[in-house]
């Protein structure tokens, strides 16, 4: 899967000496002359798979149903639906995840991609260009600009910029500039979710709008400051912790990240799956009743606290957020899907008994090994079990058949099982 490196020595010493942003673009403008190899496919089109499933879930629920509404007389413009499938591919906590970026790739890229261009025969290779592009300035960025930034809307944008500047095909030049430009676009706070709100997914959605937007400028002649990542005053040092720039270019064509995507199996913060899988595990290893479960203390990394920090929660946005509410109804009902957020299983007065008896804490050494691992520690009455990994990561990865049943499972519903195995059939195909 290596990039033709003949007399190449010579090129890679030329683009050390390039911007960051404009390496990133000679990376695409090469790779554009080879085919894709096969295991990138096949890894691409689990990732469009997943992300019709939390696009079409999350479609007809607030706030995908109410910017529609705001957006009537624009909705047959691009950047519009850019905005609202981006947004919508966010809302019900479904979607893919980069771990080692902090950030969740589809809803953004590919709304951006799919706004522009769905049926064309380079839609897949936008993907992944805009996945390997944005996993790796998110990498880059790490914990620090995590921190204060909600990397979906921030890094998003160069994942949706790449993805439609590779279905424009955009010359190196062309190219370097969307990145460039959309940099300066980039935002998404933290506090954003801290309190029961809308933000969160739109954040996906403006990164989604904002890429393509900047492609589309890009295209016409419109550029940006090519040392806007590694610049004094540029992306990297305002908002991050000067990142290592090199490291995520050095891999790059060789190593595919969208062959290492996270497939959600909770319909809820990521941050929070670890102690739902260790839980579930436990409690299957005991073979006890949530009835009889006396106390549960969970101890996670502190990012699995700080987001997922809801004790009370009253909507299905704070329920998503509640690590204590998503452990508590995972031992009472068996699952974190779409139904354990409804009215009645938010008041659901079992799992309001439970999450009583739960206690959470930080574990320095789980945190230590964040964001490269998600891990948890479980303790239910007097025995415990250390989930090393979530369900669904690149290392307890979902089947095909895995992501097929979650397909149906929230697709179904919104278009009916006949429409959504015709467009899962059709998915597959994908050239």
């Amino acid at each position: 899967m290596e990039l033709d490196r003949r007399g190449d020595q010579a090129n890679c010493d030329n683009m050390k000496w390039m911007h960051v942003v404009e390496r990133y673009a000679r990376f695409a403008e090469e790779f554009r002359r080879r085919p894709l190899p096969p295991e990138v496919t096949h890894h691409a089109r689990r990732a469009v798979i997943d992300w019709h499933a939390a696009w079409l879930a999350g479609a007809v629920v607030p706030p995908a149903t109410l910017l529609e509404r705001a957006f009537a007389d624009r909705k047959t413009s691009p950047r519009t639906a850019a905005l609202i499938n981006g947004t919508a591919a966010h809302t019900v906590e479904v979607d893919d995840i980069f771990r080692d970026g902090i950030y969740h790739p589809g809803a953004p890229t590919i709304a951006a991609a799919h706004a522009l261009g769905f049926d064309g025969g380079n839609f897949l290779r936008a993907v992944v260009v805009g996945y390997e592009v944005s996993t790796r300035i998110g990498a880059a960025m790490g914990r620090a600009h995590y921190r204060y930034w909600h990397n979906t809307g921030t890094i998003g944008c160069f994942g949706a910029a790449a993805a439609c500047a590779e279905l424009l095909e955009l010359d190196a030049k062309r190219f370097a500039h969307a990145l460039a430009t959309v940099a300066t676009f980039a935002a998404g706070l933290q506090q954003a979710f801290r309190m029961d709100s809308m933000s969160k997914p739109l954040h996906a959605g403006r990164a989604a709008e904002a890429g393509l937007s900047a492609a589309l400028m890009a295209r016409e002649g419109v550029t940006g400051s090519l040392d806007i990542l590694e610049g004094e005053a540029g992306f990297g040092r305002a908002m991050g912790d000067n990142p290592d720039w090199e490291r995520g270019l050095a891999t790059l064509g060789r190593d595919f990240h969208i062959t290492r995507m996270t497939f959600k199996n909770h319909a809820c913060c990521g941050h929070t799956f670890a102690a739902i899988d260790g839980a579930l595990e436990l409690q299957k290893r005991m073979g006890i009743a949530a009835a009889d479960i006396e106390k549960v203390d969970v101890a996670t990394y502190r990012a699995g606290l700080e987001v997922a920090h809801y004790e009370s929660p009253q909507t299905p946005a704070e329920a998503r957020f509640s690590l204590k509410y998503v452990v508590a109804t995972a031992l009472t009902h068996g699952s974190v899907r779409l139904a354990a957020f409804t009215p009645e299983r938010i008041a659901d007065e079992p799992t309001r008994s439970l999450m009583k008896r739960i206690h959470v804490s930080l574990a320095p050494d789980l945190d230590a090994a964040f964001p490269a691992q998600r891990a948890a520690r479980i303790t239910i009455n007097n025995d415990q079990w250390l989930q090393p990994t979530r369900v669904g990561d690149p290392d307890a990865p979902l089947s095909d058949a895995a992501l097929e049943s979650k397909y149906r499972e929230l697709a179904a519903p919104v278009i009916g099982k006949s429409e959504a195995d015709r467009l899962l059939e059709r998915l597959w195909r994908l050239q």
